[in-house]
């Protein structure tokens, strides 16, 4: 990473190939940071080169070259260098759906100390990183998963969260392919109790349950993407934004920068 990222002032991301839940990224950070932002995925990363430092649940992290990083869906967090040559890191982003299901159902596990020593993964992991260019099919994409549930299960400091009795997993899918399915439309509580069979409240206490997130940020981030794949084709913003059902630009904007740590415009500069 160091010879095709660092080195270069600015920043620099690049995807790998990903399957379904499972995004594979390339960064490098010279002489600028992320923002704060959230995620709606697990983040699962390794540090390739330099310092990399983050604010994460109040405490400033540390993340030393060969050392990883997990990040819970919607946890806020930046990222910057701990040094003037910047930093380069690989990292997983995987659909807390899909953690779920590798896992048989229940609450998602919570990964307090986000950091974690290049012993205690395993060895699976970074070679799935390492090799980030090369395709995933079904099997290796359930690898990933198992591998990925097994780590956090391993890392969380306690046992997960749990509600009154076990969360309606399949009624919450349906909502969730709903709004997948159409992001860019409004979809009404109404219809989400329709497709369910689930009460209003009960959608909204189990869906960041099992999905790590709520049902308003997770239709956002499914809009998020479409704008994402808008830029990589070289779509005008404003076009991207309206596509994807924001009220304009400059809402899209600001959802982008909480979601990713950059504007739009500086994400799409940032990609080779």
């Amino acid at each position: 990473m160091r010879e095709h990222l660092l080195g270069v002032a600015g920043s620099r991301l690049r995807f790998g190939c990903g399957a379904a839940g499972i995004e594979r990224l390339e960064a490098a950070l010279v002489g600028t940071a992320f923002s704060p932002h959230r995620h709606d995925t697990y983040a699962i990363g390794m540090t390739m080169a330099g310092v990399q430092t983050f604010g994460y649940r109040g405490e400033r992290r540390v993340c030393l070259p060969g050392e990883w990083h997990i990040l819970h869906p919607d946890e806020l967090h930046d990222g910057a260098a701990g040094g003037e040559e910047g930093f380069g890191y690989r990292i997983l982003y995987v659909d807390p759906f899909l953690v779920q299901e590798a896992l048989g159902g229940g609450p998602l596990p919570f990964v307090a100390d986000p950091v974690v020593r290049p012993q205690r993964m395993h060895p699976a992991l970074a070679a799935c990183l390492r090799r980030m260019d090369e395709p995933l099919d079904e099997f290796a994409r359930l690898e990933i998963a198992l591998l990925v549930g097994a780590a956090l299960e391993r890392h969380a400091d306690a046992p997960p969260r749990r509600t009154h009795g076990r969360p309606a997993v399949e009624a919450l899918t349906r909502v969730r392919e709903l709004i997948a399915a159409d992001p860019a439309a409004r979809h009404t509580l109404a219809e989400c109790e329709r497709v369910s069979g689930l009460d209003r409240w009960t959608i909204a206490r189990q869906f960041r349950v099992v999905f790590g997130t709520s049902p308003t940020r997770f239709r956002t981030m499914r809009r998020l993407d479409l704008v994402r794949r808008a830029l990589r084709q070289g779509t005008p913003l404003p076009e991207a934004a309206l596509a994807a059902g924001f009220a304009d630009q400059s809402h899209m904007t600001r959802m982008f920068k909480r979601a990713y740590g950059f504007t739009p415009g500086e994400w799409a500069a940032a990609l080779v």
